[in-house]
């Protein structure tokens, strides 16, 4: 499945984690797509990603127990920022497979991004029971522990594990850094 990247200032390393999984930095936004694209080229994209969820919306409609379109259809919405979309197609997919960790990190994670934090951090600890040892499901909590929820001490927790499983992560100095922050605040 796709992975979350952290990019940004030391406090904006660990928000970003949360965000959307094909961009390295998080999807771009409307107007940096816009920046992106010309001339005719921005509608064409559109117009393909709206078949293509027409494709998938048609797939599912024929077949509910469809999981792997279900999932293609939660992708393309948390791509495009549509997470309440995202939210109910991976919810559906969970249905099928509730043990599918990744699709739950990304339920999580579109819960987050709709202003749902305590429905993310639902999402991140029961994938978590199933597989404590994934990576973006334990740094994403750790978000959304310190930076939604203000609960330093259990992010604190969330982060140490982070980093005890993966020491050499690429963002491990911007997460040890944000620990120290958070025992300052």
């Amino acid at each position: 499945m796709r992975k979350t990247a952290l990019v940004f200032a030391v406090p904006m390393i660990l928000a970003v984690s949360c965000q959307p999984k094909d961009e390295p930095k998080g999807p771009p936004q409307p107007q940096q797509q816009q920046q992106q694209y010309t001339g005719q080229q921005m509608p064409m994209v559109n117009m393909q990603m709206d078949q293509e969820i027409k494709i998938l919306e048609g797939a599912v409609k024929s077949d509910p127990k469809n999981v792997g379109a279900w999932i293609k259809l939660g992708n393309i919405f948390m791509d495009s920022a549509r997470f309440n979309e995202a939210v109910n197609a991976y919810s559906k997919a969970l249905e099928i497979d509730g043990k599918n960790v990744d699709v739950r990190v990304d339920l999580g994670t579109c819960y987050r991004n709709s202003g749902r934090a305590d429905k993310a951090v639902e999402e991140y600890r029961k994938a978590l029971k199933i597989n404590p040892n994934h990576l973006n499901g334990r740094k994403n909590l750790g978000v959304v522990l310190a930076f939604d929820l203000k609960d330093k001490q259990n992010a604190i927790k969330e982060f140490e594990k982070y980093l005890q499983l993966a020491p050499n992560a690429p963002d491990a100095v911007q997460v040890k850094q944000e620990i120290e922050n958070l025992k300052i605040k």
